[in-house]
């Protein structure tokens, strides 16, 4: 499958992911690395810096947002209706073609 990302410079790139996969580990094994952060919890939920803007029209395709990740994007001041931790979502079949926008840094 495939993942259409903006990255913080503007540039547009396709990363090939595999459903299971995260959605950040799906952007850090296609390039996209700037998701993460010298204070990257991992993939654990639990700093924020995998955050990225879903484009509206996908959201639907998401599964809900847990209170962890809720709790997590509340502090931000950055975050939009169509915000997510990358780390918290995982890829299925159904998120072909999915766009997302790295939040910028924090």
């Amino acid at each position: 499958m495939r993942i259409n990302v903006t990255l913080r410079s503007g540039e547009q790139k396709a990363v090939e992911a595999s459903p299971g996969q995260s959605l950040k580990a799906a952007l850090m094994a296609g390039g996209a690395g700037e998701v993460d952060a010298l204070t990257s919890c991992g993939g654990c939920c639990s700093c924020g810096t995998c955050h990225v803007y879903v484009d509206e029209s996908d959201m639907p395709r998401l599964p809900a947002m847990s209170s962890q990740e809720d709790d997590l994007l509340f502090v931000r001041d950055d975050r939009r209706a169509n915000s997510r931790l990358s780390c918290s979502v995982p890829l299925s079949e159904g998120m072909d073609g999915l766009r997302v926008t790295i939040a910028p840094e924090w």
